[in-house]
C-alpha cells in the first residue's frame, strides 16, 4: 500500500478525528480511504451516465410510476 501525506487545517483535522470516533473507523486513514472510494464510485457512475450506460431505458410516465408504487406496496407488505 502506498503512503501519502496530506496537510489539514486544525478544524479539518478535528472534524476528521470526530468522524473517526463517531462512525467507528479504526483510523483516520480508513476514514479518508472510505471518502475517496465514495468519490471514485460517484465519478464512475457519472461517467457511465454521461456515456449512456445507465441500463435499459423506459419512459418515466404515469404507468412507470404506477408500477413502482405497486412494487413498493408489495415489498412493504412482506
Amino acid at each position: 500500500m502506498a503512503t501519502m501525506n496530506i496537510s489539514l487545517t486544525d478544524d479539518l483535522r478535528d472534524f476528521v478525528e470526530q468522524q473517526v470516533s463517531e462512525h467507528s473507523y479504526t483510523s483516520t486513514s480508513e476514514y479518508v480511504r472510505a471518502l475517496l472510494r465514495r468519490e471514485r464510485d460517484i465519478a464512475s457512475l457519472r461517467a457511465m451516465m454521461m456515456a449512456g450506460a445507465s441500463g435499459p431505458r423506459s419512459p418515466m410516465d404515469d404507468a412507470y410510476f404506477s408500477s413502482l408504487r405497486t412494487l413498493v406496496s408489495a415489498e412493504a407488505g412482506r
